[in-house]
C-alpha cells in the first residue's frame, strides 16, 4: 500500500474507520515533523505490531512560551514524506492550524497534574497543557489505536499515559527506548542548532546520567548525592548550562528518599541555542 498524504480530520476519520471496520489495527506515532531516525524506530515499531500506520506531522503552537520561537522550528516535509514512505507508512496526516484549530482560539484546555509539574515545567510552565490539549485531539481524531512515543521524552509519556488513564480513551501507549548517536547523544530535531563545539560536548549529557546510575547500582540511596554527581558533571563542561539534573519515581515522577524501586534520571541543559534533554532507568 502507497503513502497517502492526508489534510483534513473528516478525510482522516473516514479512512480509518473504514480501515477498523475491516478488521485491522491502527498504530499512530504522533510527530512535530523534521523526522529522524529515532521517529523511523517508532514507525518501525508501530509497522511491526498494527496493520494500517498514521504518522501525524503538525506543530502545535500550544506548546511554545511567548519566548519560544514557533517560527523558528525545523520543518521540512519533503523529507518527512521520503522517510515515511521509506518506513512503510500508509497514512500522513498534516493538518493546518486551520484545520486543527478553526476558530483559531483554543477555549478546551487539558491539564494533567502531578506528572506534568517539575522538570520540564520548571522553565516551560505552559508546555505540558500544550501537549496533553493537542494529544487529546489527535487521539480523538485517530480513534483506537495503539501510539508510539519515544522515551527520550519521558515526561511527556507519564502526561500522555496519565490522560490516557483518567480519560478513558481506546488507546494503548508504547513506550519506546530512546535511539542514540554512537557517542550517546539522545537524537533530536534539536540537535540540528548545535555547533561543532557543542555537538561535541553534549553528550555529558548521557554521560552524566550513566554515572548516576551507577552510583544507584553501586548501592547510593540519597537522592542529593546522586542530583548533585550529575549536576557536577554536567557543570563542568564549559558549554553546557544546566536546568536541572533530577532523579524521581518512574512512574508518578516525584521525588523519592530514600531512593527505592523504579527510577528515572532526567536532566536538561542548554549547549548554544539548543536545548537539550535526555533520561536513563535506574534502580530496581
Amino acid at each position: 500500500m502507497s503513502l497517502t498524504t492526508i489534510v483534513g480530520i473528516a478525510a482522516l476519520r473516514a479512512r480509518l474507520d473504514a480501515e477498523r471496520a475491516s478488521g485491522r489495527t491502527v498504530g499512530f506515532v504522533p510527530t512535530m515533523g523534521y523526522l529522524h531516525a529515532g521517529h523511523a524506530s517508532l514507525m518501525a515499531r508501530a509497522r511491526g505490531e498494527t496493520d494500517v500506520v498514521i504518522v501525524s506531522i503538525f506543530v502545535n503552537p500550544l506548546q511554545f512560551a511567548p519566548s519560544e520561537d514557533l517560527a523558528a522550528y525545523p520543518r521540512d516535509l519533503a523529507a518527512d514524506t521520503a522517510l515515511a514512505e521509506a518506513e512503510g507508512v500508509d497514512v500522513l496526516f498534516v493538518p493546518t492550524e486551520t484545520e486543527m484549530y478553526p476558530d483559531g482560539v483554543v477555549r478546551t484546555n487539558v491539564s494533567v497534574a502531578q506528572v506534568s509539574a517539575g522538570l520540564e515545567a520548571s522553565t516551560r510552565p505552559t508546555h505540558f497543557d500544550g501537549v496533553a490539549t493537542v494529544v487529546a485531539k489527535l487521539l480523538a481524531i485517530v480513534g483506537t489505536c495503539r501510539a508510539y512515543f519515544g522515551e527520550k521524552d519521558f515526561q511527556q509519556i507519564a502526561v500522555v499515559r496519565r490522560m490516557v488513564r483518567d480519560l478513558s480513551l481506546p488507546v494503548e501507549v508504547v513506550a519506546c527506548p530512546t535511539l542514540r548517536d554512537p557517542d550517546g547523544l539522545a537524537l533530536s530535531s534539536r540537535n540540528i542548532y548545535l555547533l561543532p563545539a557543542e555537538r561535541a560536548a553534549a553528550p555529558v549529557l548521557h554521560a552524566a546520567l550513566l554515572a548516576g546510575r551507577m552510583a544507584i547500582d553501586a548501592g547510593e540511596v540519597n537522592p542529593a548525592k546522586v542530583r548533585a554527581l550529575v549536576a557536577d558533571l554536567i557543570n563542568a563542561e564549559p558549554l553546557a548550562h544546566l536546568d536541572y539534573a533530577e532523579v524521581v519515581d518512574a512512574e508518578t515522577l516525584q521525588a523519592v528518599d530514600p531512593l527505592v524501586g523504579e527510577l528515572r534520571l532526567l536532566a536538561a541543559a542548554r549547549f548554544g541555542k539548543a536545548r537539550l534533554i535526555d533520561n536513563i532507568a535506574a534502580g530496581s
